[in-house]
This record gives structure tokens, C-alpha cells and sequence, in this order.
């Protein structure tokens, strides 16, 4: 730009552009932010603001550079936490897979917060998302609601929805198994029978009610009955976790942790104990984290399976928008520890292996 088109070098504003175009500031605004159409702006007008906003260097704003093509090959996720192994692995993947597919990937965190995440949702509306991912969503069906009414598909991950595609890990089968282990390390190590105690999730989650169903079940094909009281669900927070284990049966010897997060808690009570106590019990979680898996006391983690959620992921968007509205159940995996438990008990190889249940 040159002080001859009367502008000088200082940065182009939406004021040059309307005197270069001819037009108010007010319809360079509403071309650059998007809201043209609703404004009743010709496409003709918008064409010669964003060409006019390109010739002079005006960096453009995303959503206006998309206004003409039919598609944005902009992909939006909303997750709920950055903090959690799982979920930072599956942020990294779908970013990786969808460059991979030309895509341009953009993810916000909710916080696992309702209000938040429908808020995510419009955002990422506003940069006219060909897709919106939903992962690990409280409350999906009203994200595929919202994104319906703008014409844009959803998926679901982590946590199935009845209104879009969902692909989840089948955390029936992986609690099963790893409550299996752990009352066969109980048995074998300690002598006990009794039942576990299950700790960490919430009631209305859809993974924490599939896991206990597969705590529950793996129980019962034992003869072993599970009191109410055994069953602890007061959230994911660490420190919920460790105020609730204060009244754990005296007769539990295993526990079984609904998640990594919760598992902090679990370690933290443990330290609370006398060193023989603590010794004497043991316990495996849902989900894996390496540095976990070193502590003497676990017997067993299961593994979600993160790069083939995120190829199902791929694989289903690439059925929209006519992707039929089904759940896709990928296996997890079973790691037990290489260590050697207190008190000379059998050493357990280090090994991955999926589940029975295959994908539905």
C-alpha cells in the first residue's frame, strides 16, 4: 500500500476498506465477520470487500476467508480436559489425523462444564466447521441439536449420544477383565474374597455405568455379592476420592479406580496408611498411565484404545453428512504390570491384550 492510493503504511482498517470498495464500515464489518447474508449484503459486494481486503494485506478473519467455498475443511473438537492422559492423547491424534486428511483442526476445552461446552459449540459454529466432534460431552444430543439447526454434522467420542454417530471404548468388556484381575490378585496374594470396592465417576456417565455393570458382573459370575456400600462414586476428583475411602469397608482388600484422576487420590490415601496395611491391598485402574502402572500395589490398567478411536473417528466422517446414527464400540486394552507385588507373590508379564468384545 502507497501514499498514493491516499492510505498510508500504517495497518489497513475496515474504514480504508470501505472507502477503497465504496461501501459503509458497517458492511465491511459484517463481510469480515461473517454475518453478510443476514445483513442482506450482495455477494457482489462481499466479493470485492474480501478481494479489496486481500490486494491491501487486511488480515482476514477466518470465517470470511470461507465464505467462497462450499466447504471450510475446518474440523472442530470440544473435550473436556487437557489435563488427563486420555484426553491430551486424543487432542494430539485428531490433530495429527486430521492434517493428515487436509483438514485444519481446531479443539477447545470445556471443563466438563454443560454451559461451557454449548458455548464451545457456537464458537466453533461461527468459524463454519464442516464438522464438530463432541468428546467426552455432558450433554451431546443438544450439541448435535445445535449444530443441526446450522447445517453442520456431528460425531460423538468418547460418550454416545442418540441424535449423531458415536464411537466409544467398550468399558463394559475392559471392566470386566481388570475386575477379574484384581480379585484374582486379592485371592492369590492376600487370601481375600471379599468384594472390591469401586470408587471414582458419577451415576449418570455413561462410561462410569458400564464399568460398574462390568464390576458388578464379573462379581456376580463369582458368587460374590457387591454391598451398596462398596460402590463409591463422588466424582473424579482427587480429593473426593481420598475423603470417601475414609470409610471404606474394613474388609475390603481391592479396589478398582474409574480413573487416573480419581487414582491420585487412591495413591494419597494409601500413603495415609501404616506401611503393612497399605501392603495389604491392592488395586487396578481404568485408564493406563505408565507412571501408574510402577506402583507396587496395582495389579492392572485398562488402555483405551486411542489410535483406533481416532481411526474409527476418520472413517465415520468421512460417511457424512449420511452416516447412519449407530454406536461403535472399539476394544480397550489390558496392561498388567511387570513388578513384583509385596510379600513375594508371582510377578505379572507386561503385556497389551484387547478385550473379547469386538467393535458393534
Amino acid at each position: 500500500m502507497t501514499a498514493g492510493d491516499g492510505i498510508s503504511s500504517r495497518r489497513t482498517t475496515i474504514y480504508d476498506l470501505a472507502r477503497i470498495v465504496g461501501t459503509s464500515p458497517t458492511a465491511v464489518s459484517s463481510v469480515l465477520n461473517g454475518s453478510w447474508k443476514k445483513r442482506r449484503i450482495s455477494q457482489k459486494l462481499a466479493d470485492r470487500v474480501l478481494s479489496a481486503a486481500e490486494e491491501n494485506g487486511y488480515a482476514l478473519n477466518i470465517q470470511a476467508s470461507v465464505l467462497r467455498r462450499e466447504k471450510s475443511n475446518i474440523v472442530g473438537m470440544i473435550i473436556p480436559k487437557y489435563d488427563n492422559r486420555f484426553f491430551g492423547a486424543i487432542a494430539e491424534r485428531f490433530e495429527e489425523a486430521a492434517r493428515a486428511e487436509g483438514l485444519f483442526p481446531v479443539i477447545t476445552c470445556t471443563q466438563r462444564d454443560p454451559d461451557l461446552e454449548v458455548e464451545a459449540a457456537r464458537g466453533l459454529l461461527s468459524y463454519q466447521v464442516d464438522c464438530l466432534v463432541a468428546c467426552g460431552a455432558t450433554n451431546p444430543d443438544h450439541i448435535a441439536e445445535l449444530c443441526a439447526a446450522n447445517g453442520v454434522a456431528t460425531i460423538n467420542l468418547d460418550l454416545p449420544g442418540g441424535r449423531a454417530p458415536s464411537i466409544i471404548s467398550d468399558s463394559y468388556s475392559g471392566a470386566l477383565d481388570l475386575t477379574n484381575v484384581i480379585l484374582d490378585a486379592c485371592e492369590r496374594d492376600l487370601g481375600s474374597r471379599a468384594p472390591l470396592v469401586f470408587i471414582g465417576g458419577r451415576l449418570d456417565d455413561h462410561n462410569t455405568k458400564e464399568r460398574r455393570r462390568g464390576f458388578l458382573d464379573a462379581h456376580a459370575a463369582r458368587g460374590i455379592e457387591v454391598p451398596e456400600g462398596n460402590v463409591l462414586m463422588p466424582g473424579y476428583a482427587p480429593e473426593k476420592a481420598r475423603a470417601v475411602l475414609e470409610r471404606m469397608p474394613a474388609q475390603a482388600r481391592g479396589i478398582f479406580v474409574n480413573s487416573t484422576i480419581t487414582l491420585e487420590g487412591v495413591v494419597q490415601w494409601m500413603q495415609s496408611l501404616p506401611p503393612a496395611e497399605a501392603a495389604a491391598m491392592r488395586y487396578g485402574s481404568f485408564d493406563y498411565d505408565p507412571f501408574g502402572a510402577l506402583l507396587p500395589q496395582n495389579v492392572g490398567m485398562v488402555e483405551q484404545d486411542v489410535p483406533s478411536l481416532i481411526a474409527a473417528l476418520v472413517a465415520r466422517m468421512s460417511d457424512l453428512p449420511n452416516a447412519p446414527i449407530d454406536v461403535t464400540k472399539v476394544p480397550c486394552i489390558l496392561r498388567l504390570p511387570q513388578i513384583t507385588p509385596p510379600h513375594g507373590a508371582p510377578s505379572h508379564s507386561n503385556r497389551g491384550m484387547p478385550n473379547d468384545h469386538m467393535r458393534s
